[in-house]
């Protein structure tokens, strides 16, 4: 009998890190209206569009996010074609991964716990930058030592 489950076709790397490069840069605003209480709600709405959109990145995907969508029209065209593709799957986790903190921040807000949103949204830029500026996918990496584990089959 033959498996008929393939692996999904490869996306280009650099779309992911430009959708990081986005997200860092929201997630650090996050973090800084979320330091002064006077700006808490608007904190707590940023941080919900934040968690949409990680929402749309676990379950569409990458190639159908809007960050992606973005890079496909408008800078991927200007850019040479990727020296190699990577398995979605891969980034795709590491957006449940996003969500999962963005979500952990918006309950910490609801309760106010002091600095609660903020240190979420911390974490979550963390993981972002690292993959805007060095390449370094943490979702990516807890990925992969799942699947190591036998949790995600390998195709």
């Amino acid at each position: 009998m033959t498996d008929t489950k393939k692996t999904p076709a490869g996306i280009d790397p650099r779309g992911p890190r430009f959708g990081a490069a986005i997200t860092s840069v929201l997630l650090l605003i996050t973090i800084f209206l979320a330091l002064d209480p006077a700006n808490a709600a608007t904190a707590y709405g940023l941080l919900a569009v934040i968690t949409a959109l990680f929402a749309i990145g676990a379950l569409l995907g990458n190639s159908r996010h809007p960050y992606g969508l973005i890079f496909k029209k408008l800078v991927r065209p200007n850019l040479a074609p990727p020296k190699e593709l990577e398995d979605p799957r891969p980034p795709q986790f590491a957006q449940l991964v996003g969500f999962i903190v963005a979500t952990v921040g918006l309950i910490l807000g609801a309760f106010a716990v002091p600095y609660g949103l903020a240190i979420a949204a911390a974490a979550a830029f963390i993981a972002a930058f690292l993959n805007a500026a060095f390449a370094f996918c943490l979702g990516c990496q807890i990925y992969v030592g799942l699947q190591r584990l036998g949790l995600f089959r390998k195709f």
